[in-house]
């Protein structure tokens, strides 16, 4: 996959390293940055397929360069690799950012969130799951309606909202309505990504 990177890290070494990975996979790292404002300057410079940044730089942090591409109308997708676990990257994700993975995670990890925010999803590192809780399945899967199971097994397969719109015959913004419906059901934190931490939690009451 022959994919643009811009990657930001203020630890030299691990911005090195990372490199020379994505490199060896082929990808084309056109830029690289050791704070937050550098690497604001060369997404726009180099408009790249894919941003990767650290989430603590000095200047801004991963979240803010976010911000300020989606203030710009920049469609460079920004995965965030970071040794912390916040909920509130998290509710980042699908929103200013596209991918969340833990620096503790193997690196193949970091190279499968790269094509699967390439083809247009969502990435949270599983790991984090151990950290967020999750509402139980078995008092709340009763509750929600056919379209709304419909929906999460879609999301089980790592679908998109437009994905879903045009597999289910429904509009995008249908799509986001029974989202919002499921997430209040479910009683948990009221962003996608929290919904998707959930099917990942749960796949198996959605794949059959």
């Amino acid at each position: 996959m022959n994919l643009t990177i811009v990657l930001a890290d203020d630890h030299p070494l691990l911005l090195s390293g990372t490199e020379q990975f994505l490199k060896n996979l082929q990808f084309k790292v056109v830029g690289t940055a050791t704070d937050g404002n550098e690497a604001y300057c060369q997404i726009i410079k180099h408009q790249p397929d894919i941003a990767i940044l650290d989430f603590d730089m000095p200047k801004y942090n991963g979240i803010e360069v976010g911000k300020l591409c989606l203030q710009k109308g920049v469609e460079t997708k920004i995965i965030i690799l970071t040794l912390y676990k916040q909920e509130s990257i998290i509710s980042e994700v699908g929103n200013t950012i596209h991918g969340y993975v833990l620096k503790n995670d193997t690196i193949d990890e970091l190279a499968h969130a790269i094509v699967q925010v390439a083809k247009g999803n969502n990435y949270i590192s599983k790991n984090l799951n151990e950290n967020i809780h999750l509402s139980d399945p078995t008092k709340t899967i009763e509750h929600l309606t056919i379209t709304e199971m419909k929906i999460l097994r879609h999301l089980a397969m790592d679908m998109s909202s437009s994905q879903i719109a045009e597999s289910l015959f429904i509009s995008k913004r249908t799509v986001e309505k029974h989202r919002s419906n499921i997430i209040k059901k479910l009683g948990i934190s009221s962003s996608q990504n929290a919904l998707l931490l959930w099917v990942q939690k749960n796949p198996n009451f959605f794949i059959k």
